[in-house]
């Protein structure tokens, strides 16, 4: 109930906030979007200072016309008007009164109130008609492949009715043969996803790489447009991926699950995207099914949109976002809230009068801005007398310098190096001249007269030979081939030496500079990668050499910018690899396993700085959020709150049995986490991380990966017979038949400490019969780790190896004595430090 007093007071501050803005100032292009506000407030008593809100409606307006969204109902609270009311009303003007603009009027105000240094900026902001850029973004399994799948559905049915409807005069034939390839096509595209439509991507249901695909739809009023639909990865690990295909688009779509409201995947990139200023759409898919009836009656999933908004910094445009209620797989959306309900009580009743999922198509159209491009030629007297800025043809691109920055990189073995991303100024073609600007270092102070294009770190000059377009699961050649500023297309036959951030332009009409880019995020951990030097090495991989895995890594970093390889002093034949995480670390170690390399990796080391002022030691803090069933959230909080120093901020529960905790705790505290809590609470626990911030070191933290180990003394198969003896002393990670080596984990002690133990230790061959030999042999099958797993479960004296076919974890030294040398020279330094500690203590 407080939750909803919060969400209801701070409904009327923004209607108030907002009324007082349009008061002190005009409306912007940007606030064209849908208004907010609330009605049927009455029943407030004098007598009792307090105030019975019994339902709250907000409605939108679009040109003239009204419609609901259901948003609460019955929703009764007492409490001071004068105290809450005016408590939050003081806090939505504070907040507005820094309000940040969308990314095209924010760039807009930035470039017109430059008055410093007027030369900095040769150009001006300007838009593109008939195109919008807009990323997807979800949580896992909240319907995001299956709605962009819909969409696709959507927009290819209309580009085919309205070229059917302009060739009236047709011969029958011609359409029977049309329509059969329509057909042909739409059974392909759904037989294949558009979204998460890699090996790991399937496997995981995650987001690793984002993706672009390009809609041709034709609005109900026979305009022709192009929508470029952008997938984004949902895990902060992937902060480069997500920051830089950001910049390209100009607002998202928000999917959230009605019955299950928003999980914290989504906040990152939702934080990402409200702090560039992109209008956001809201999708609250799943709306058909009885689990979401509840919470679309009570309008909890909407207060708790809103609330996630308000703490990620939203602004009162953003806060006015479009909420849409639909089903991905029924294929129907619409804003009436009340209908919503009505369908997932009745089903099918009620859905002939929502539409279909052309109506989140033209709320696209209508909500999201056109692009913003730059425009280095003259504006034209009186166009943007209010600021605005002003919309362009694509004629009007022909005199205009080209530039475009690329947002991946990658090579075909028939076209050569390619490049994906979005073109900011003029127009290229298929054979127009290129040069490439070298990306801005952020050290660069950018000094020197920005208006000469020699000043620029330029790179090799190449011949655009080719230029194509995603529509779909499958790669087409623009027609005719040419793209123009506000497009996302990937161009061939540009320089060999591009890399992620350059910038490509024309090499007979230059852009003064290169385009500015998103700023990388900085790595929080590192690991070493070398061959693999085990007793195995090199009988299932096809690239084992040092070489040959310091070259693979380094060609990753071509589109992984987040990723730095650098060689490791200490060992020549090993190779230092900074990375955000261990999700992050644990793909590219799946991929290239997957490609024929091995490997092996040493334990995750957090990286450390310095305060510049107080010259302590920082180390990067995440917050947590975990949800679990509530009998396992003591559990939970006892895991994270221990030797791991994390803190509790936040603890929810809800009517479903489920609690959601919220924690800040160091990212060291996180390693081995997953595998732990797994267990603990027997798969109920959903956990989400992300970057918080840097703070001051926590100090020892014991991470539950001192756990003891099985360790092989001998080397060969694994027998049954060995293996059903050793399964009362631990858990096994090793199967009948498997090959293991001495110095080989096989599996975890349920006691503290290494134990060397015979896997391959057979049965007695003689003539003595007995009933114990004659009994059959029951063995629970191993447990499995993948490689993010055992990063976190390793010690600080072993080694992940990683081959095609198999992942190992084995110690350093394999050697089993002289592992017992070096730790009792251990034990020995630690007890003559602790003697020396104390008779200092004594002096």
């Amino acid at each position: 109930m407080i939750f909803y007093q919060r969400a209801v007071a701070r409904a009327i501050a923004q209607k108030q906030t907002r009324s007082m803005l349009q008061q002190q100032r005009p409306r912007n292009s940007c606030d064209a979007m849908r208004c907010c506000t609330t009605s049927s407030l009455h029943g407030i008593t004098d007598g009792n200072n307090a105030a019975s809100i019994q339902s709250i409606t907000p409605f939108r307006t679009n040109n003239g016309k009204s419609s609901s969204s259901h948003f609460a109902t019955n929703l009764l609270r007492s409490t001071s008007p004068s105290s809450s009311s005016n408590y939050h009303l003081n806090n939505a003007i504070q907040t507005t009164s820094s309000i940040a603009h969308f990314s095209s009027a924010a760039a807009a105000a930035s470039v017109d109130d430059d008055d410093e240094d007027p030369s900095s900026k040769s150009y001006t902001i300007q838009r593109r008609q008939g195109i919008r850029n807009v990323a997807i973004v979800a949580h896992v399994d909240h319907g995001k492949t299956t709605l962009v799948d819909e969409l696709l559905k959507i927009a290819s049915a209309s580009s085919s009715s309205s070229s059917s409807s302009e060739n009236d005069n047709t011969t029958e034939s011609n359409n029977n043969k049309s329509n059969d390839e329509t057909s042909s096509s739409s059974k392909d595209s759904e037989g294949e996803r558009l979204m998460d439509s890699g090996e790991l991507e399937k496997e995981r249901g995650i987001t690793i790489t984002s993706k672009v695909t390009r809609l041709d739809y034709n609005s109900n009023d026979n305009k022709q447009y192009i929508i470029n639909v952008v997938d984004t990865p949902g895990h902060a690990d992937f902060a480069g991926e997500v920051d830089r295909i950001l910049s390209t688009v100009d607002g998202i779509v928000l999917v959230v699950d009605a019955g299950e409201g928003p999980k914290s995947q989504t906040k990152y990139v939702l934080s990402r995207a409200l702090s560039l200023g992109l209008v956001p759409i809201v999708v609250l898919n799943k709306a058909d099914r009885m689990e979401s009836l509840g919470r679309l009656e009570s309008g909890t999933t909407e207060l708790e949109l809103m609330d996630l908004f308000e703490n990620l910094g939203a602004t009162a445009e953003q806060m006015e976002y479009r909420t849409l209620f639909g089903s991905a797989r029924g294929g129907w959306v619409t804003e009436d809230g009340d209908l919503a309900v009505e369908i997932a009580k009745k089903k099918k009743s009620g859905m002939e009068d929502a539409s279909c999922m052309r109506g989140l198509l033209d709320a696209i159209l209508e909500d999201i801005p056109a692009p913003s491009v730059h425009w280095y030629g003259d504006t034209v007297a009186g166009d943007g007398d209010d600021g605005d800025v002003v919309a362009k043809n694509v004629d009007d691109f022909v005199n205009e310098p080209f530039s475009m920055t690329a947002n991946t990189v990658g090579y075909d073995p028939y076209l050569g190096r390619t490049c994906t991303g979005r073109i900011y100024s003029g127009q290229i073609s298929t054979g127009d001249a290129i040069t490439l600007l070298r990306r801005k270092d952020e050290d660069d102070t950018g000094g020197g007269d920005s208006s000469s294009a020699g000043n620029n770190t330029t790179g090799p000059r190449s011949e655009v030979s080719g230029m194509f377009a995603n529509r779909g699961v499958s790669r087409a050649p623009l027609d005719p081939p040419t793209a123009y500023a506000g497009d996302i297309v990937m161009l061939t036959g540009v320089p060999e030496s591009m890399a992620v951030g350059d910038t490509l332009t024309s090499t007979n009409n230059m852009v003064p500079s290169a385009v500015d880019t998103p700023p990388l995020a900085p790595p929080t951990l590192s690991c070493f990668f070398g061959a693999n030097n085990g007793p195995l090495s090199g009988q299932e991989g096809k690239f084992v050499a040092s070489s040959q895995v310091r070259a693979r890594l380094v060609s990753e970093t071509d589109n992984n910018v987040t990723l730095t390889v650098d060689k490791c002093e200490s060992d020549a034949e090993k190779t230092v690899v900074f990375g955000r995480g261990e999700l992050q670390i644990g793909i590219l170690v799946e991929q290239m396993r997957r490609e024929g390399y091995e490997m092996i990796i040493t334990p995750p080391q957090i990286l450390t700085t310095t305060c510049p002022t107080t010259g302590n030691k920082l180390e990067p803090y995440e917050e947590v959020v975990v949800d679990v069933d509530a009998e396992y959230s003591g559990t939970v909080v006892n895991a994270l709150t221990g030797n791991r120093k994390g803190v509790l901020v936040e603890m929810m529960d809800d009517s479903q049995g489920k609690t959601r905790m919220r924690f800040e705790i160091p990212s060291r505290g996180l390693l081995g986490f997953g595998p732990e809590i797994a267990t603990a609470t027997r798969g109920t626990a959903v956990m989400h991380h992300c970057y918080l911030e840097d703070r001051e070191h926590a100090g020892t933290i014991s991470t539950g990966s001192d756990a003891g180990k099985l360790v092989s003394n001998a080397q060969g198969k694994a027998t049954l017979h060995a293996l059903d003896t050793l399964s009362a002393r631990g858990t096994l990670y090793v199967a009948p038949g498997e090959m293991v080596y001495p110095g080989m984990v096989i599996g975890e002690n349920s006691k503290p400490g290494d134990l060397e133990v015979n896997p391959v230790r057979a049965k007695a061959l003689n003539n003595m019969r007995t009933q114990n030999k004659e009994e059959k042999v029951y063995l629970s099958p191993p447990k499995r780790m993948n490689v993010e797993e055992l990063i976190g479960f390793m010690n600080e004296d072993e080694v992940i190896e990683v081959t095609p076919l198999n992942v190992r974890l084995r110690k350093v030294e394999l050697d089993a004595g002289v592992r017992e040398r070096a730790a009792r020279a251990r034990k020995k330094q630690l007890e003559s430090l602790k003697n020396n500690a104390k008779g200092g203590g004594k002096k």
